[in-house]
């Protein structure tokens, strides 16, 4: 199926320009620098985004969760486009600028649609919220480099009252308008905000809490500071964690044990009063496409029974004695699948992560022109978000070198990581996956910043980390045609949740008709499949974009293959792909033609 894809108009004809070159080479530089500063300002109004970004301008302080606030950096936005388009003229910037400048235009229009839609998207859930991401923010990114920098995480922790005030007023709004989290959210999150208020100097239990851990583990690290200075830092983070964290926990549990009396079952943003509206808008952002639900819906069918078939074969080829169905059983609870969930299975797991990535760092010469400088590291979820993270997940590094990508695996319950499953993990979260492109894309000379660091086209990130789980197969890795079954049981999940997600919010099926879809198509375990359409339920639309991405890619490159021929180097493809930044899928497919165009003169 040739995905239509919707038109972002681009004025790129030189033919068509008034300006001269020098003039051009010069507004063009103007309105880089432009955007640059743009970006700055923009990061500058979220003190945890500096962070990320290795600045500590507001080091002490957290975000503003206000409707004030939100609108206020809406309107910052859209003055800045209008800035732009009074101070630059479309046709008086080369094409990479052009390119630039429509991206900046669709980054405002998107901004205005999802404030538009802020009180559609649920403002805690198991997979999002500051309950968690806060706790994980301050361990993870906060680094403590000096006393002022200790100091600096103390007042982050006394902000986080305020923090959570404006967190339950959101949630408040929220329900005034119909749009309360499903039941099966409120233990999973209750779970989450009592596992960081667990130890000392919060219980009596022996264990420091996750967060007093970090503090002293950063602080002892400090050479610079006595054992007095010290030890008070240490006596100000419990003031802190007793006086602040604990308290403001304990008024947002409460506040969500009284909301969760009056949250019902259903699972799709159908229930909302706008919510058809909304998630034609998730989807539309999401895919980067105008596929509508039963597009999507059907195309996820279609992949389904496509990738059943090559289940099949490897079926066949293991000597399996049985059906589909029976071979998916055979794979869920072989005990030979699955380490022990001990800490030693845990440390082995890790151990092979880390062979895999390693395995693949060899190879990339293969595949890639391009390869990035930082480093990316295997590290397990921390064990006070196991029950609300997912299964895997990337973390980008830091633009200044300081923070390597970091490959997260969630190991609470090692039956829910059966190993035939990891080399495809690895490939699309680690290399050649999220941490090639993120990577990659980070370190870009030549575009402004917010293209390196904060586009948002989740169909070209996660489409580029499911089509890096095959890459890997087409020089001669998945030996073991048992991880081969695991890339493909992967590659389905990402088909079926096509179905599943267009089928839950657009039409109205129920969580547990969502859940008998997976465990019937898919091999994954119960919980695995709760897990997932959790996920589905929570964060609309952001589920089809795997999928939807992977195959503009495959189409774009077979495209290529046609085209060029004996001409057709993987290696300056996936350059073509990786070096421009994230994108929407029809400018992705503009750049391919232009590199074909450009190989065939």
């Amino acid at each position: 199926m040739k995905i239509q894809i919707f038109v972002l108009a681009l004025a790129t004809f030189p033919g068509c320009w008034i300006a001269n070159a020098a003039d051009i080479t010069a507004d063009s530089k103007r309105a880089n620098e432009f955007f640059d500063k743009c970006w700055d300002e923009t990061v500058a109004r979220h003190p945890v985004d500096e962070s990320f970004y290795g600045i500590k301008t507001h080091y002490d302080q957290l975000e503003d969760l206000s409707d004030e606030k939100a609108a206020a950096d809406l309107k910052a936005l859209q003055d800045q486009l209008a800035t732009l388009h009074r101070d630059f003229k479309l046709e008086s910037l080369d094409p990479p600028t052009q390119l630039s400048y429509k991206l900046f235009e669709l980054e405002v229009k998107r901004a205005a649609e999802e404030f538009h839609f802020r009180r559609d998207v649920y403002p805690i859930s198991q997979m999002r919220g500051v309950h968690a991401q806060i706790p994980t923010f301050l361990i993870n990114v906060h680094k403590v480099d000096s006393e002022k920098d200790a100091r600096s995480y103390i007042a982050r922790l006394n902000a986080i009252p305020k923090l959570f005030d404006q967190l339950i007023v959101n949630l408040r709004t929220c329900e005034g308008k119909g749009v309360v989290a499903p039941k099966f959210v409120f233990p999973l999150v209750l779970e989450a905000c009592h596992k960081v208020i667990g130890g000392a100097p919060f219980d009596d239990s022996g264990a420091d809490s996750p967060l007093l851990a970090d503090f002293k583990k950063k602080v002892g690290a400090l050479q610079e500071l006595d054992e007095g200075t010290r030890s008070k830092l240490i006596d100000e983070a419990k003031r802190a964690l007793s006086n602040s964290v604990k308290p403001a926990y304990e008024k947002l549990v409460a506040f969500l044990e009284d909301q969760a009396k009056r949250a019902n079952d259903d699972a799709g943003v159908w229930k909302f009063p706008d919510g058809a509206e909304f998630y034609k808008m998730a989807l539309r952002n999401t895919t980067t496409t105008n596929l509508s639900a039963e597009e999507i819906h059907q195309l996820g069918l279609k992949e389904v029974a496509r990738i059943h078939g090559e289940m099949e074969k490897i079926r066949e080829k293991v000597g399996f004695k049985g059906d589909l169905p029976a071979f998916f059983k055979f794979m869920r609870d072989d005990p030979q699948f699955y380490l022990p969930d001990t800490d030693d299975g845990r440390a082995k797991y890790l151990a092979r992560a880390v062979e895999i990535v390693d395995e693949m760092k060899k190879r990339l010469d293969e595949l890639f022109l391009t390869k990035p400088k930082a480093d990316i590291v295997v590290k397990a979820v921390e064990k006070f978000r196991e029950s609300s993270a997912g299964t895997a997940f990337y973390q980008q590094p830091a633009p200044d070198g300081s923070r390597p990508g970091m490959f997260y695996v969630n190991l609470r319950n090692m039956h829910d990581q059966p190993v035939y499953e990891l080399e495809a993990l690895a490939h699309h979260e680690g290399i050649p996956g999220h941490h090639m492109q993120i990577a990659i894309a980070q370190e870009l000379s030549g575009i402004p910043k917010f293209r390196k660091l904060g586009a948002r086209f989740t169909a070209y990130t996660e489409g580029w980390g499911l089509y890096s789980e095959l890459t890997p197969k087409e020089i001669g890795m998945y030996q073991d045609p048992y991880s081969d079954f695991g890339r493909l049981s992967l590659e389905l999940l990402r088909a079926a949740r096509l179905v599943v997600d267009t089928g839950m919010h657009a039409k109205k099926w129920t969580r547990d008709q969502a859940i008998d879809y997976m465990k019937q198509n898919t091999p994954n375990s119960e919980g695995d499949c709760i897990d997932a359409i959790n996920r589905y339920i929570v964060m609309p639309s952001q589920a089809t974009a795997y999928k939807i991405g992977m195959l503009k890619i495959l189409e774009l490159r077979e495209k290529a293959k046609r085209a060029l021929g004996a001409k057709f180097d993987i290696r300056q493809f996936h350059n073509v792909v990786l070096t421009n930044g994230a994108l929407p899928l029809d400018v992705l497919e503009d750049l391919v033609n232009r590199w074909i165009k450009s190989k065939q003169a």
